[in-house]
């Protein structure tokens, strides 16, 4: 299990620079910048011109890896992108919960989202509409999250992966599945028993 350091630099980060893009991945504010109502250094971005490689703007969206609240900072800010073995427990439940950009409401819900640490905790399932919004949660969370669950409104298991690897359905079965015209814009889901 990580823990929470007291200070993360360039050294933990797997990129640092403007030439790397930011969206979607767990970043490090520079400390002393985060004021009281946001500590911490890690946060997930969510976007905004200064995300972008080489940005032509400054402005970075993120959500607070601490308290689970919605920020912006500079580009200048961040210092990089975390290694991903670094992220701590705590982070990795806050980060379970974050829905895709632009996802539909809960109401309108097709599958359930889970992400489990190596201990087997667990957060609440997020709500995903369709498969769209379950593939980008499930690529979000991979190179984050011990495994990752998505189930259907009936909650049969339609998509598993563990260690970022695809552990169900296989390659083999979603082969067969693009063969047979399944696609990924249909909402409902895969229904594998």
């Amino acid at each position: 299990m990580s823990e929470e350091r007291a200070l993360y630099g360039a050294d933990d980060c797997s990129e640092t620079g403007y030439h790397m893009p930011l969206a979607n991945k767990v970043i490090v504010v520079r400390k002393g910048v985060p004021p009281v109502e946001h500590p911490g250094q890690l946060f997930f971005c969510t976007g905004g011109f200064g995300a972008n490689p080489n940005p032509n703007g400054r402005s970075v969206f993120a959500v607070s890896l601490s308290t689970g609240e919605h920020c912006r900072w500079f580009r200048n800010d961040v210092i990089g992108t975390l290694k991903p073995e670094l992220l701590p427990d705590s982070a990795r439940l806050y980060l379970s919960q974050i829905r895709p950009d632009g996802a539909s409401a809960p109401a309108e819900a097709g599958f359930s989202g889970y992400c489990f640490l190596e201990d087997g905790k667990y957060s609440a399932g997020v709500p995903l509409k369709g498969a769209k919004e379950a593939v980008e949660f499930a690529q979000t969370q991979a190179p984050y999250q011990h495994r990752i669950l998505v189930c259907d409104r009936e909650d049969n298991a339609v998509l598993e992966m563990v260690n970022g690897e695809l552990a169900y359905p296989t390659r083999e079965e979603m082969e067969e599945f693009r063969q047979s015209g399944w696609k990924p814009e249909q909402t409902g889901g895969m229904t594998m028993t």
